[in-house]
């Protein structure tokens, strides 16, 4: 049998456990000619046990209307909040420091993207999520 042919990619955010054919989802799909509730079902299946968490999502979509999707690790963004313990980002960062993370937290964040980053190399991915920590006015110190 042939591979199938790959029409396109859909990246979506979407939280674990809570697919449903409401937008994003449902206008995403769609207009591929997919099976909404297809996806949904298969995403809350296998993202029962992250009830809650942002997950990317890259959906593969074929010629003959199927598809399939890889799951990626939560954003570092959402990794840094929870470390730091706050709801959101600082709406001035720069300016504003909301929080703060240790640099073992960095490190473990980082270990935990590593498949997701282009970069193999650890000392590299830290200065990733260091960055994204920057941006969210989040402050990287040694011990809390």
């Amino acid at each position: 049998m042939p591979p199938k042919e790959l029409v396109t990619k859909i990246k979506l955010q979407v939280p674990g456990g809570q697919a449903n054919p409401a937008p994003p989802i449902g206008p995403a799909l769609g207009q591929h000619g997919l099976n909404i509730m297809e996806f949904c079902k298969q995403f809350n299946e296998r993202t029962k046990d992250k009830q809650g968490v942002v997950l990317p999502v890259v959906i593969s979509v074929f010629k003959d209307k199927t598809f399939s999707f890889i799951m990626k690790s939560p954003p570092v963004a959402i990794a840094l909040k929870k470390a730091a313990g706050l709801a959101k980002a600082s709406p001035e960062p720069g300016r504003n420091v909301i929080g703060k993370v240790t640099r073992t937290e960095v490190a473990e964040i980082a270990k935990a993207k590593m498949n997701d980053f282009n970069t193999t190399k650890l000392d590299r991915a830290v200065r990733i999520v260091e960055g994204t920590a920057r941006s969210m006015g989040i402050e990287i110190v040694e011990k809390k």
